[in-house]
């Protein structure tokens, strides 16, 4: 299935940080291919994003982050079918 994202996503500029993770996503991020690198790094860019914005709990931020994304076309398929995604 091939994954939707919205034409202003297919090109962003960008900044590289760093930033601590487990090593198992470590492993998982260089098994990715470029494309699904891609857009992992758009999900963390808007997580990074919607927590800085103002003060809430994670579950706000949780609903939140769910409200937008499904606004702009994901589905739960769209999501089953990104997370079920090998490399």
């Amino acid at each position: 299935m091939d994954i939707f994202l919205p034409k202003e996503f297919a090109t962003f500029p960008t900044e590289n940080i760093t930033i601590p993770v487990t090593p198992e996503a470590v492993r998982a991020f260089y098994r990715a291919s470029p494309e699904k690198r891609r857009k992992l790094a758009l999900l963390v860019s808007l997580q990074l994003l919607e927590s800085t914005q103002a003060e809430v709990t994670l579950e706000e931020l949780m609903r939140a982050i769910s409200r937008k994304a499904q606004a702009r076309g994901l589905t739960p398929e769209i999501l089953d079918a990104i997370l079920a995604e090998e490399t």
